[in-house]
């Protein structure tokens, strides 16, 4: 989902067939992709990213587009959060408000939580969670700031074009240092380009999406990891038009991760997928794009002379056009035995889409290379209208949940109290 004043979408989970294609080899055959009659491609040459492939002849598709953030965050009795749904035992509450275009979260030393955005607000905040919880702006006027990881006092921040490091962060948030820049070789432009951070073996991992909604993408659409110095940059993961949301496993250290399908084919397909890159095949693994999406669909431009078997089968399908953003492992202790290494989905919701969802999903590793997933968090829609989209969450060192919401400029913290 692809424009510079519109969030990413996440979604919602559409029930039909989540756990087949955990499958390598389908059974049933491969569906084909709705179109409109006549409908074909608009091809205005000035036409932004996410209109490429908009069917021009057809009257529905023609009124879709992005949807825009609030321009200010929602004003605290105004945040939905007296409308979430939650199961019996779970609590949410606002934990920070004001926090304009709030993206990833990423804990830091002395209670200090890192909050990037995206679209919008062109900085990154930092919260104390021991304080009044307002947001403090540390980076300003620093377009697409989204990515950001904490590691033993540096805050790594990355943009559309750049990786950087700021390092003794802890005691100089009131002026941060002179960054150190690890790569500013970076394609940039408005499409896909934003980045999501995690660190893990002293290794920096991030993403780098296709360039457009339907292309080939050259040297992007991957997952990439380098050392924390920059140096050794490795792909990980191939075929992966846009992930904004990825972790690994604590037991097995697999890689998962969540991903955008392409838009214009239909509102039913192809439907975002949650994936799994076993450690023992980061490199080797080529995800479909842009020949096949969501395991099974042959893309009708790209798609010709391909094979979907050829590739790697999603784990699950998370919905079409659900914008399935952050993803988390809940290392916690403070919920149920259930949910304890279990994923936290964030489905964003969709734009191109005339039935609009989102919502927080869990999926649980089936030990086959699938999983299975149940919806947690519901309430962020009414009216088929967005009063909140989640984005990404933090696991807190108490057990709680963070969790962003960069349409309504808020953080929410959902605990596990037992009362029904």
């Amino acid at each position: 989902m692809t424009h510079v004043r519109s969030l990413i979408a996440v979604a919602a989970l559409c029930s039909i067939g989540l756990s087949a294609l955990a499958q390598p080899n389908p059974a049933s055959p491969s569906p084909k992709p709705a179109a409109p009659p006549d409908a074909k491609p608009a091809a205005a040459a000035d036409d932004p990213g996410w209109a490429k492939g908009r069917p021009a002849k057809n009257e529905s598709a023609m009124k879709m587009a992005p949807v825009p953030a609030f321009p200010i965050p929602t004003a605290p009795d105004k945040l939905p959060t007296k409308n979430f749904k939650l199961p019996p035992g779970f609590k949410v509450e606002t934990w920070a408000s004001g926090v304009l275009d709030a993206r990833e979260l990423r804990q830091g030393n002395n209670g200090n939580v890192f909050v990037s955005s995206l679209f919008v607000a062109n900085k990154v905040y930092v919260i104390n969670e021991n304080g009044d919880r307002k947001a403090k702006v540390i980076i300003d006027n620093m377009p697409k700031a989204t990515g950001i990881a904490y590691n033993k006092g540096s805050l790594f921040v990355g943009t559309a074009t750049k990786l950087m490091r700021y390092d003794g962060v802890d005691d100089k948030l009131d002026k941060l240092p002179e960054p150190k820049v690890l790569n500013d070789k970076l394609p940039g432009g408005e499409d896909h380009s934003w980045k999501y951070f995690r660190i893990h073996d002293d290794k920096l991992y991030y993403n780098i999406g296709a360039p457009c909604n339907i292309c080939d993408p050259g040297e992007y659409a991957k997952i990439y990891r380098m050392n924390l110095d920059g140096s050794n940059i490795e792909t990980i993961a191939a075929g992966v038009r846009n992930t904004v949301g990825f972790d690994f496993d604590p037991k097995t250290g697999d890689l998962w991760f969540t991903n955008n399908g392409r838009d214009w084919m239909s509102e039913e397909l192809p439907n975002d997928t949650l994936n799994r890159v076993p450690k023992g095949q980061f490199g080797k693994l080529h995800f479909g794009y842009p020949y096949c999406h969501q395991g099974n669909v042959p893309d009708p431009e790209f798609g010709w002379g391909k094979s979907c078997d050829d590739y790697a089968k999603p784990a699950a399908l998370l919905g079409p056009h659900a914008g399935s953003l952050g993803m988390t492992f809940y290392t916690g202790k403070m919920f149920p035995a259930k949910y304890q290494n279990a994923m936290f989905i964030a489905r964003h919701g969709p734009w191109n889409r005339t039935k609009k969802y989102a919502d927080i999903m869990v999926a649980r590793p089936d030990g086959k290379g699938g999983a299975k997933l149940e919806t947690f968090m519901t309430g962020f829609v009414k009216d088929n209208t967005y009063q909140g989209r989640p984005v990404d969450f933090l696991v807190m060192k108490d057990g709680s949940l963070l969790v962003s919401d960069d349409h309504a400029g808020a953080i929410y913290r959902i605990s596990y109290t037992g009362k029904q």
